[in-house]
């Protein structure tokens, strides 16, 4: 998934104005203990997600990255995504966020949601194993990874709903 400068995704979140080599996903300021072993992670919940748009209502199944480790890792690593599913990166407070893919395979849709659980932005068609920095360019208090393509293909647009409802911790 993308990486968040000042957060995480299936590109790598990184510490705010921080460019360094941290892999996809990985959290420049990432918590001691985060093991960055190469290998895909398995294991996360999973919550179904709505995405409302013109065109109708859209499901999905996201596991949903939550922890600092789980973010630092998110999509990296991985070759393929099914239909239908994504990843999740929920956040406490809303900020501008800043992604790269280092270490993911797959192109992917990062969808920027605002504090009203709208779409606040969308970058589609991440370029896979790119170190180019992706920008929300406006607060957002979630990232939600779909696959390359998805958003377009669906007719997402800024101000369109999503709905989920996170596991507890």
């Amino acid at each position: 998934m993308a990486r968040l400068l000042s957060g995480v995704l299936a590109l790598t979140l990184l510490a705010p104005g921080l460019a360094t080599g941290a892999a996809a996903y990985e959290i420049a300021d990432a918590p001691a203990g985060v093991v960055r072993s190469g290998a895909a992670q398995t294991g996360l919940a999973t919550v179904p997600l709505t995405l409302h748009t013109a065109t109708g209502k859209h499901r999905y199944t996201v596991e949903v990255a939550q922890t600092p480790q789980a973010q630092a890792t998110g999509m990296m690593y991985r070759r393929s995504m099914p239909v239908n599913h994504g990843m999740l990166f929920p956040f406490a407070t809303a900020r501008v966020m800043t992604f790269w893919m280092e270490n993911t395979w797959l192109p992917l849709d990062l969808v920027f949601i605002g504090d009203d659980g709208k779409v606040a932005g969308i970058a589609a068609d991440a370029k896979p194993m790119s170190r180019d920095i992706i920008s929300s360019q406006v607060p957002a208090r979630a990232v939600l990874e779909l696959n390359g393509g998805e958003a377009a293909r669906i007719g997402l647009r800024p101000g369109d709903m999503v709905s989920y409802k996170l596991p507890k911790p």
